[in-house]
């Protein structure tokens, strides 16, 4: 799967970064935690996530995250979106719920990782 086929599964909106959307994605992470998104250690990962704080543009450097959706239609603000921008990381928006835009990816044959 790659990030476009992510935005257009979750009828998402390209907040930066639409120039990556060719982007390989293997897997994909949903938590509003960072701390757990810590521990998912997976790489070309797109995280899904209702936390709008800069934390989570480094968790995403950190961990080889390769875009990151805002779910609950949640906007980063200016500060994040450059700081994506600067480190070429795709930020996606839906108006679907953690839980739904999960199910829409796994649907589509995107898997969390070994445990699936």
């Amino acid at each position: 799967m790659t990030v476009n086929e992510v935005k257009d599964a979750l009828h998402g909106t390209y907040l930066c970064g639409e120039e990556h959307g060719e982007t390989e994605v293997h897997s994909a992470c949903g938590s509003d935690m960072m701390s757990d998104v810590l521990a998912f250690l997976k790489d070309q990962a797109v995280l899904l996530t209702g936390l709008c704080n800069p934390q989570v543009i480094r968790t995403a450097e950190m961990m080889d995250i390769v875009c990151i959706v805002f779910v609950r239609g949640k906007m980063p603000d200016q500060n994040m979106i450059e700081m994506a921008r600067e480190k070429g990381l795709p930020i996606i928006s839906t108006r679907h719920r953690m839980f739904s835009a999960c199910g829409l990816l796994y649907e589509k044959g995107l898997r969390g990782g070994a445990s699936d």
